[in-house]
């Protein structure tokens, strides 16, 4: 890595009609409103980006976000990936619900360092705009600017060069490559291109990647940063790629480029640090934000600042992953904090899972290291599971519950009997225990999973009317062979009913199978 300025990534944040994307126009010389229908309404619709060269010669990467109330989900997506912040607020409207909204946002992604624009300074005095500023955000530059003069936009790029000298780059912290896909898109003679803030390691041209959450190998066919082929990208950049061994349907936003031996899987149930605002009910569904995927997910409160979220949607999350928590009933954002466990089981609060919780937030061992102490917790997992063994039957052995924890696991990429290898010998317990589920010919799902889904297939007939398999497909973030699978279970079930033109909707009670 050289030893000039390391990358850093900067996001807009602030109110729809604020002035975010003509203030990124003046210190970029870039429109990020790209699309035909953003430049008729005069409103960011979606993620825009663009290099930001600063007064000394040092380039950051920029996402513009939308700043409606509809979108701030479009807005989390851009903001996952961020280091520091570039707030915008008017000065002839100033502080407005989404103002705080994107604030709660910052603060739920952990993005403390940014600048704070006050714009259309010719309109209305920016003073008490600012004075305001500085109370909601006690240390952050505050300037007044305004794009049609061109008053104080020079100073808005000094003030993000001197934040940015003092923020660490994800680039020093080592680890793997971890790029969250944002866009997806083919290019005439170059094959698919896809794009993303790499968020931690680095990538290089002619280099092998696991595509997630399917596990396709994918080859690095070019790198560009800022519209340049470079043989290198380090984390905190925004990065375009162009993969070979992938067709431009095969992947999609929220997708996961990671290196080829990493271990991220996608996960339906997870324990995280969560601090929110205004808590939900247990049996209020949110939705959760993580990189570029978002799921509907139930939580549950387990005591102190621990939360259990159990996602519809897997997410490829990894400890110590930033999360945001909205509100589905009233849109709102309820907060945010940080994966604990990524691959958790199924379970309520307790004494000893509250000490567990605590010994993996203090960084030390969850569980005693003694056999007789793992022994222990398998046990104790499956007694948390749901324990669907009949009244009378022997309980699984060791080696069955470590199976079942490694099926619920794999959530919504479910291995084949030859990928469980020797384990798949203990599938005959399992399922006759009501713990797994057979799919297709020979893949094997833990009988959550299965149920998750199959809750989550009626909700979209209900909303929708119908669901197909790309729908499915596309709902999950997994393969079309998983979901047709599921699916074909659900006929099978006779929950859904397929159609002659491959529509799946409810089944009514009674109904025959075969009824078109």
């Amino acid at each position: 890595m050289s030893g000039g300025p390391q990358p850093l990534t900067v996001g807009t944040a602030g109110h729809v009609d604020h002035g975010k994307s003509a203030l990124v126009a003046a210190l970029t010389g870039a429109r990020t409103d790209r699309l035909p229908e953003e430049q008729q309404r005069g409103m960011t619709i979606t993620l825009g980006y663009a290099p930001l060269p600063l007064p000394g010669g040092r380039v950051l990467s920029l996402i513009d976000v939308p700043g409606h109330e509809r979108l701030v989900r479009v807005m989390v997506s851009g903001a996952s990936g961020i280091d520091l912040f570039l707030l915008v607020i008017a000065a002839d409207d100033g502080v407005m619900p989404q103002t705080i909204e994107h604030l709660r946002v910052l603060r739920a992604l952990d993005v403390r360092d940014g600048v704070v624009a006050v714009t259309k300074a010719d309109l209305a005095d920016p003073a008490p705009v600012l004075r305001a500023a500085s109370a909601l955000l006690p240390g952050a530059p505050a300037l007044a600017c305004s794009t049609r003069t061109g008053e104080g936009v020079d100073s808005v790029a000094a003030a993000l060069e001197r934040v940015a000298a003092g923020t660490r780059s994800r680039a020093l912290t080592g680890g793997s490559c971890v790029l969250h896909v944002d866009r997806v898109f083919s290019i005439r003679g170059a094959g698919t291109v896809v794009t993303g803030t790499l968020w931690s390691g680095r990538i290089a041209r002619g280099e092998r990647l696991s595509l997630l959450p399917a596990g396709r190998r994918v080859r690095v066919r070019g790198v560009q940063v800022h519209d340049r082929a470079v043989e290198l990208a380090d984390a905190g950049q925004r990065v375009a790629l162009n993969l070979t061994g992938v067709a431009r349907d095969e992947v999609q936003r929220g997708d996961v480029l990671a290196a080829s031996d990493s271990t991220l899987d996608a996960t339906h149930i997870l324990d995280a640090v969560l601090a929110l605002e205004g808590l939900p009910s247990e049996r209020e569904q949110v939705h959760v934000h993580h990189g570029t995927r978002e799921t509907a997910a139930r939580i549950v409160h387990l005591g102190e600042d621990y939360w259990q979220l159990r996602l519809q949607r897997g997410l490829l999350a990894a400890a110590g992953d930033r999360l945001v928590v909205r509100s589905t009933s009233i849109p709102d954002t309820l907060g945010g904090g940080w994966v604990l466990d990524p691959g958790a089981s199924r379970h309520g609060p307790s004494q000893a899972l509250l000490e567990r919780l605590a010994r993996i937030r203090r960084g030390e061992p969850a569980e005693p290291s003694t056999p007789a102490g793992v022994a222990k917790h398998a046990a104790a997992a499956g007694e948390r599971a749901g324990d669907r063994v009949q009244e009378g039957a022997a309980p699984l052995s060791r080696e069955a519950l470590e199976l079942e924890e490694r099926l619920r696991r794999a959530g919504n990429a479910p291995p084949t009997q030859a990928e469980l290898g020797a384990d798949a010998g203990h599938l005959g317990e399992l399922r006759a225990a009501g713990r797994a589920v057979r799919l297709g010919r020979s893949m094997y799902a833990h009988v959550d999973a299965v149920e998750q889904v199959g809750e989550r297939v009626r909700e979209i007939i209900r909303e929708e009317g119908s669901i197909t398999l790309p729908r499915l497909r596309d709902e999950l973030g997994s393969s079309r062979r998983y979901a047709q699978a599921l699916l074909e279970h659900l006929d099978a079930a006779r929950v859904t009913l397929r159609l002659a033109d491959d529509r799946r909707v409810l089944r009514r009670s009674g109904q025959p199978a075969g009824s078109r």
